[in-house]
Parts: structure tokens; sequence; C-alpha cells
């Protein structure tokens, strides 16, 4: 049978390399850490759905970003720990299967961006134009942006694991502890430079996009609390930027790593570490560093602790 034709329905994850030894601390590492992230993520939207002092534009633009982690956090990790406490030979997996999950993978990385753009900009319109902040922001406004951030993200992606499902396959080992579009192209034995092309062009151009709008979403801000004597406007500048960059430096470090570590095969153990960490990092961090720092939310999390401690 011709290679360029056939098509293997089971595929084998390479994984991480640990040792029999190590496979538990790394299995136990992997679960604390998962249940954080879906814990303090899901409490987030919970209280963001339930405090009606919450309900406002950018509290409900910031609520995507906890959706989107516990997407980001569940496509991987609980396949992933249970490949740890398996035999090599056995961490099996479907195409269909790997192709949905690289389809997840892809879509949490691409609404990343674009969540944090959306939210840079309702910060620009409340701190730069705070006298038409209500007639800017409505909930339409938060709607069709929420729905814009999402909708470019699940329709590139649509595209790029299209162009890949198209291919033929000769190989069946995912070179990755998970499937994403590079491990799936990587299987074909046909050119894949369109492929290649369109996955790095793509990642180029979300995380220009994303970091010179940010940027000059920040210019026009710090140029704004040069010229303004008012403490307190620059006060919550600073506080709303400083989380909001914190945010954005974090999973942009976390996935640039990664991306640009899948087209150097030498180091393919720190891209493979590199590329857990990214569906790790960002979502456990991020409902610290944007849940506590926004004085709302740490107010709620303060009552509702107070609450239980006179319960008790």
């Amino acid at each position: 049978m011709d290679n360029f034709t056939f098509r293997y329905s089971i595929l084998f994850v390479e994984g991480l390399r640990v040792t029999h030894h190590s496979s538990y601390p790394a299995f136990i590492v992997l679960f604390l850490a998962y249940i954080f992230a879906i814990v303090s993520n899901i409490t987030l939207i919970f209280m963001i759905s339930t405090e009606k002092n919450l309900h406002d534009p950018m509290h409900f633009l910031f609520c995507n970003l906890p959706v989107n982690d516990v997407i980001g956090t569940t496509v991987i990790l609980p396949r992933l720990m249970q490949d740890i406490l398996r035999e090599a030979s056995e961490r099996s997996i479907t195409y269909m299967e790997c192709a949905i999950q690289a389809y997840f993978v892809h879509v949490f990385t691409a609404a990343s961006h674009y969540i944090l753009m959306i939210m840079a900009f309702d910060r620009y319109v409340a701190i730069c134009n705070p006298l038409r902040y209500s007639a800017i922001m409505t909930n339409k406004m938060v709607i069709k942006l929420s729905a814009l951030a999402w909708g470019l993200a699940v329709l590139v992606v649509t595209i790029m694991i299209g162009l890949t499902l198209r291919l033929s396959h000769c190989r069946s080992t995912i070179e990755n502890p998970f499937c994403d579009n590079a491990s799936l192209f990587k299987l074909s034995c046909e050119n894949v430079g369109i492929n290649n092309a369109f996955g790095v062009i793509y990642s180029i151009i979300v995380a220009c996009l994303s970091a010179v709008s940010i940027f000059l979403t920040y210019v026009k801000i710090a140029v704004l609390c040069i010229r303004s004597k008012n403490k307190a406007l620059n006060s919550k500048a600073i506080k709303t930027c400083s989380t909001h960059l914190a945010v954005y430096l974090i999973m942009f470090i976390s996935g640039a790593i990664f991306i640009f570590l899948h087209r150097f095969p030498e180091y393919a153990e720190s891209r493979k570490l590199g590329s857990i960490m990214f569906h790790i990092i960002p979502p456990g961090l991020n409902p610290l560093v944007y849940g506590l720092q926004t004085k709302e939310i740490r107010h709620k999390i303060v009552k509702v602790w107070n609450r239980k401690i006179r319960n008790s």
C-alpha cells in the first residue's frame, strides 16, 4: 500500500519521559495543579455570575478568561495524567480523538490572545474616556466583543486543523505529550509546507497583533496618566494595567516557548515541558493575579471567608 495514502486509526502518544519511581510524584503534582486551576477558575465564574456588584462590562469580559482556562487545562491534563501512569506502549489515542484535542488546544491558545485584547480595549475606554464608558461598553458591545474573540479563534483554528486533516499519514507516533496541529501534520509523508507556513504565520500574526494592540493601549494610558494630575486616576490605571500586563506576559512567554521549540527537534524534552506549562501556569496564576488584584473580587472572597469562619 502506498505510504502516502495509508492512515492509522490508532496513534501512540510519546508523552513525557518519566521513570517508574517518578511517575506517581509527577501525577500528584499535575493532579493538584489541575484541581487548583479548575476550582479557582470555576469559583471566579460563579462569583461573577451571582454577585450583582460584579455585573459590569469589565467583569463580564474578564469572565471569558477563566472559561478559556478551564478549557485549556481540561483538554490535556486528565489524559496526560492517565498516560503518566501507563507504560509507553499503552499510551494510545484514536486519530479522531487526537484531532479534537488538537482543535481545542489551539482554540484555547488563540482565544487567550483575543480575550486579553478585548479586555485591554475595555480598560482603555474606562481610563481614557470615562465619561463615555457607559455609552460605549453596553451589554450589546460586551456580547459583540466576546463573540468576536471566540469567533476569530474558532474560525482560524477550524481552517488550520482542516488543512491538516486533509493529509494522509504514514506515521503513528505523536511526538508530544498531547496532540496539536504540528504533531498531527508531522505524521504525514506528504509535503506539509503549507501547514507549517500557515501555523507559523498565524502564530506570528496573532502574537504581534495582541502585543502591538496592548502596547499601544498602554502607551495611550501612560500618556494620559503623565498629563493628568489626578492621583486617584493614576493609581487606578497603574493597578489595572499592571494586573492585565502580568496576565498577558505570563500567557505570551509560556506560549512562545513551546510554539517555537516545535521547530527545533534537539530541544524535544524542553518543548514538551514548555507545552505542558502553558496549560498549567496561566490557568493557575490568572485567578490569583487578576482575581485577587481586583478589589471587588478580593472583597467578595474575604467576605465569604469571614462568613465561613463565623459559621464554624
